[in-house]
């Protein structure tokens, strides 16, 4: 019976977790995202789709733990000075953004017809951006510690500041809002300062020192229940203050950002963070009533278009104003168009008051979530039309008829260690490597680095690859290493190239594609350091390099193996060299 009772919890269970794991590989292999992988999995098995699930609602308040614990991650990698040296940005830029966006928009929803106040709610609403879209696109473009990432976390940080005196404006036009008195208004005011004051000092004097009596426990379930203590605590704390959830988890992290256990903390509460905001975005997709969007399919269309682009304008008109670039602004612009998750708090409240009425909140709310659904599709389109930026030349010479004995392609860590060996005996060298920023620190640095990209043949000629008495190939890349290795044999036939390699089979292609030596990029490294662990343990010099040499001439003889016969007769030999080592060992020769 019990197990019968909790049947339904489990399918339940099982059914989200197989769309998240269907959807969501196909489309990032489909070049669609993540995001919208969710969106669609969670329409197809929602209310609308096969039914699977009838209260969407419901998924979606237990999800929203994943924004907050996002915005707890992203507290932890914000240090407070760093956090006070985005003040312009967050109370100047986000401000500007923030008051803007709401005089347009409303201006969008009068032209529609709406009356000033419920203008003024809808257009709010869309507003605040969906923090849970845009920090997950931030993350899969590796945009969150660049200083444009920062910038619209910026303005995050404000919309999440904002939802409390929006929620209070709210009260205060609804009707009969006269009877709520100004003393009632300041002590809302103070409880929410003393959340927040409360909040920072036990963040100072409570959180660390009690981490470290639960690290002392060596309990590592312990230190899990902790970090979501923290996550939920600062949270409810923050709700029932009257403030943003998010916004409390965002503090803590903040304040733990330099705490000796903030790698800890982290990667205690990501699994959950994923699981929960991946179920988020499930649930924006149930969301979606298709019922109110047919019956109102007009009003949703031009709600969702016009606030979108007018949105999309008034974000790009702060950035340009703000000394933005044209492409950062166009970013913005298309990562922030979207209406967000507080539009739905924001519209609920105003309707529970009676400023809007059960149909209104239901077409503002499905416009808020198909602009959350086309998001995903924006950022693709944009991605394609946009042409990646193209790298800084400025101060780079390009490589011109270059002479010297060595021309060296790749000048990274690898190749400047190559490279120094060869200036030590007074060897010439030509060098090209395709990061303009490294050929400026090498060049600082008084190396003589061109600006080149050997996959290119004009360039290698120009490098001098055709008057060189040898070619060192030191790319980190293995698909681009082979591909200037079959252009180097194919045009400089006679000239040997030395190359890098990533691993074994990396380094057997590259000696099938012609290159003289090829040497793994960690062999050499590792074997040093098992020499230095031998001699640590109590090992003679002597028997440290023995114990090297074996190991060096049995990988020799093992990659000579697989080269000729392939990858399995190279395992057989390891077991070989296995057995004969455990052999040793039952004989008394166990090594220290």
């Amino acid at each position: 019976m019990a197990a019968e009772s909790h049947g339904p919890d489990l399918v339940s269970a099982v059914v989200l977790l197989g769309a998240a794991v269907v959807a969501v590989p196909l489309f990032k292999r489909l070049g669609l995202g993540s995001v919208l992988g969710y969106l669609v999995a969670g329409l197809v098995i929602g209310p609308y789709g096969f039914a699977l699930f009838s209260d969407a609602q419901a998924i979606l308040h237990v999800a929203e733990l994943g924004v907050v614990m996002f915005l707890f991650i992203i507290g932890l990698e914000m240090e407070p000075s760093r956090l006070w040296g985005m003040r312009k940005q967050i109370f100047g830029l986000g401000l500007a953004q923030v008051g803007v966006c709401i005089a347009l928009l409303m201006g969008v929803g009068m032209a529609m017809g709406l009356p000033p106040v419920v203008a003024f709610v809808a257009g709010t609403g869309f507003v605040l951006t969906s923090t849970a879209i845009v920090m997950q696109m931030l993350e899969e473009r590796r945009m969150i510690g660049i200083p444009a990432g920062q910038r619209i976390i910026a303005v995050l940080l404000l919309e999440d500041l904002a939802i409390v005196p929006l929620l209070a404006l709210v009260a205060f036009l609804a009707p009969g809002a006269g009877e709520v008195t100004a003393l009632e208004r300041w002590q809302a005011v103070g409880i929410g300062l003393a959340t927040i004051a409360g909040l920072v000092a036990a963040g100072l004097w409570l959180l660390n020192p009690m981490f470290r009596l639960l690290a002392e426990a060596r309990a590592r379930e312990v230190m899990t229940a902790a970090a979501l203590l923290v996550v939920l605590g600062s949270a409810l704390a923050m709700q029932l203050g009257g403030l943003s959830m998010a916004m409390g988890a965002f503090l803590a992290g903040v304040l733990l950002s330099e705490s000796a256990f903030r790698h800890q903390l982290e990667a205690d509460v990501e699994p959950f963070r994923g699981l929960l905001l991946g179920l988020f975005f499930l649930a924006v997709g149930m969301a979606l009533d298709l019922a109110v969007i047919a019956a109102n399919w007009a009003t949703v269309a031009i709600g969702v278009v016009a606030y979108m682009a007018v949105k999309a304008l008034a974000i790009y008109a702060v950035a340009r104003f703000t000394l933005a670039s044209h492409r950062e602004a166009v970013e913005r612009a298309v990562l922030m168009a979207q209406g967000g998750e507080f539009a739905f708090v924001l519209y609920a409240a105003a309707s529970a008051v009676g400023i809007i009425d059960a149909q209104a909140n239901a077409v503002l709310t499905a416009t808020v979530i198909i602009s959350m659904v086309l998001t995903p599709v924006m950022v693709i389109l944009h991605d394609r039309m946009v042409p990646p930026e193209a790298p800084s030349l400025d101060g780079l010479e390009a490589p011109d008829h270059n002479e010297a004995s060595v021309l060296i392609i790749g000048f990274g860590r690898f190749g400047q260690i190559v490279g120094g060996s060869m200036l030590t005996r007074q060897c010439s060298i030509s060098v090209i490597d395709t990061d303009p920023e490294m050929v400026r620190e090498a060049n600082a640095y008084g190396f003589k680095v061109h600006y080149g990209d050997g996959t290119r043949l004009d360039i290698l000629h120009a490098a001098g690859a055709g008057r060189a008495r040898m070619i060192l190939l030191c790319v980190d890349d293995r698909d681009t290493a082979l591909r200037i290795l079959h252009l180097l044999k194919d045009e400089f036939r006679g000239i040997p190239v030395l190359a890098r390699a990533f691993d074994r089979e990396h380094a057997m292609r590259m000696l099938a594609a012609g290159a003289e030596e090829v040497v793994r990029e960690t062999f050499e490294s590792a074997l040093s350091l098992g020499r230095e662990a031998l001699i640590r343990l109590g090992n003679a010099d002597a028997e440290a390099d023995e114990v090297i040499a074996t190991q060096r001439r049995r990988d020799a003889e093992r990659f000579a193996l697989e080269s000729s016969q392939g990858m399995e007769a190279g395992r057989r030999l390891l077991l070989s060299h296995r057995a004969d080592w455990l052999g040793a060992e039952k004989a008394g020769e166990t090594p220290r």
